[in-house]
């Protein structure tokens, strides 16, 4: 167990499951890339919420990568983690799944990286809990936050 100041990535974890219904397809029977977003939003949310230990925002989301499309039927997973703590702000990573039960074949089908801030009851940005990757992956993710988190602070400057 880690200290007060402290969580090891795998933690504050989250693993969501959804069911594609027709309500959250188009018409060729795929995902609409509108509710996956809203899942992986929530998914990322409760990661670093549970993290922190207090509300966490959206501040920014700076990628989704669409791989395979999700069809109606398929069983979504997402799992998220916190990738790096800065000092208010949190990379929460999530990668997502499908199944099918016919088959049962289960693919990665998308990538996402969300930004959150720890805000304290007054709505103000607050110091976060530090993350301690262990593993090798856990860490080369934590690397990798570092040089997003640059090219997010450069593109800020520009706009």
């Amino acid at each position: 167990m880690s200290d007060t100041h402290s969580k090891k990535v795998s933690e504050s974890e989250v693993t969501m499951t959804e069911l594609v219904l027709p309500n959250h397809t188009n018409p060729l029977g795929n995902l609409l890339g509108g509710q996956l977003m809203y899942w992986i939003d929530i998914c990322a949310a409760l990661c670093s919420s549970r993290h922190a230990n207090m509300v966490c925002v959206t501040a920014s989301v700076d990628k989704i990568d669409f791989h395979h499309p999700i069809k109606l039927g398929d069983v979504v997973t997402l799992v998220a983690s916190v990738n790096r703590v800065f000092r208010s702000s949190l990379e929460v990573g999530v990668k997502i799944f499908s199944e099918t039960f016919a088959g049962g074949k289960k693919r990665h089908t998308n990538s996402a990286y969300l930004t959150f801030v720890a805000i304290n009851s007054e709505g103000r940005p607050v110091e976060a809990i530090k993350v301690i990757p262990e593993t090798e992956d856990e860490k080369r993710r934590y690397d990798e936050a570092e040089k997003r988190r640059m090219l997010r602070l450069q593109n800020k400057d520009i706009t």
